[in-house]
């Protein structure tokens, strides 16, 4: 590796939030900075305005969840994969591991998460580590897990890290919630475990006059589970001190184009519905108020922004990491959490109003370094990943 900056291959699935891919971003551009030759590569549906700086990027046939139990999966003609599509996306893998040859290998979420994803993940790793010079395997994982639904599912995770990954590197603060609160059996992996902080773009500074200035900006990450939230916001409106004021509506990408017409026809005068902007970090850091679902990368963008936030966590299918990290946020925050099952105009506005009477949400008290810390980790695994002993 000698006169070369490291290689570092990231590899992320996102199948229904976005929120995976963003994360994955942020560490790339770290990445980046610290002088990293990095690949990011993606599994997902592409996303327009995804800054991942000068990376580069590889993407692969993209597929989604079919819902949000995430058991069927769909490729972007919304057809179930079959075995010819699980091929094609294995061995295109398989030849970017190979072309790149890393010297450091990150898996994001696998393997306490993306279990449906074996039949490419799998091979990949059992390639990494038969190449003539293995790269070191990291997982790179939320402060946050849904929790397993049987035992054997905890003792296959456990395996897994066990056989294949030199470092786990959990994006969140023991101070707020150590792994071990969602992932009990953590004991067993804990030579392995490292926190990195959580991973937040760096709110710009605060510009009375610039974009979204005394707005109300209201989003929902990827979009793909936005509608009655967005109804409930444009209802709430006129239910409170900020009548007078823009409400600006981001629907993600994955909101399809006849519902998000249907959005821009449905939208009272002073709401403007838009698609999510790429300087969404400027929006939040100049709006009067922030209404969004409460996925990791939002809730810490607003926390940095020192935005005044309502947060309503997404709690569909088996999820469960959103309630919990809002709950636990509310106490240290300033934010005012509304559960998703309790979405109706009222609330929503009780919620703004509250938000608007309170402090403006704060992360002082959280480790927020997480994308420089990461970079800086991975860097030094790049150059000897005998510095990272097990």
């Amino acid at each position: 590796m000698a006169g070369r900056p490291a290689r570092v291959l990231l590899y992320v699935q996102h199948l229904l939030g976005i929120g995976h891919l963003k994360r994955t971003a942020t560490i790339a551009r770290a990445a980046r900075r610290e002088g990293l030759d990095v690949r990011l590569v993606s599994g997902g549906h592409p996303v327009p305005g995804l800054d991942i700086g000068d990376a580069d990027l590889v993407q692969l046939p993209p597929m989604r969840a079919a819902d949000r139990f995430f058991k069927v999966l769909v490729d972007e003609d919304d057809n179930e994969i079959d075995d010819a599509f699980k091929a094609r996306r294995r061995a295109l893998l398989l030849e970017c591991l190979t072309s790149f040859a890393p010297d450091v290998l990150v898996t994001e979420l696998f393997p306490f998460g993306r279990r449906q994803l074996r039949y490419e993940l799998l091979p990949l790793l059992d390639a990494s580590i038969a190449a003539k010079r293995r790269p070191a395997i990291v997982c790179s994982v939320r402060d946050i897990l849904v929790e397993p639904p049987r035992p054997e599912r905890i003792a296959e995770m456990l395996d897994l890290a066990e056989r294949y990954y030199d470092a786990i590197l959990v994006h969140g603060d023991p101070d707020l919630i150590p792994f071990g609160e969602t992932f009990p059996p953590v004991a067993r992996i804990d030579a392995r475990l490292r926190y990195t902080g959580y991973v937040v773009d760096a709110a710009p500074r605060r510009d009375p006059k610039g974009a979204g200035a005394g707005e109300v900006i209201v989003s929902a990450g990827g979009g793909a589970v936005s509608e009655a939230l967005f109804g409930a916001a444009m209802g709430a409106r006129e239910r409170t001190r900020l009548a007078g004021v823009v409400w600006r509506l981001l629907a993600g990408h994955a909101l399809p184009e006849t519902d998000f017409q249907a959005l821009c026809r449905e939208a009272p005068p002073g709401v403007v519905v838009e698609r999510a902007r790429a300087d969404f970090t400027t929006l939040l850091a100049n709006c009067a108020l922030s209404i969004s679902q409460g996925g990791y990368n939002t809730v810490m963008e607003v926390m940095s922004a020192h935005a005044r936030g309502v947060i309503v966590p997404y709690a569909g299918g088996l999820e469960t990491e959103q309630t919990l990290r809002a709950q636990l946020l509310r106490r240290s925050a300033g934010l005012q959490v509304v559960e998703e099952t309790a979405i109706d105009i009222e609330t929503i506005a009780r919620a703004a109003e509250a938000a608007l009477d309170g402090p403006p949400a704060d992360a002082a008290d959280l480790d927020t370094g997480g994308a420089s810390q990461t970079a800086r980790f991975l860097a030094q695994l790049g150059v000897d990943r005998a510095a990272f002993s097990i």
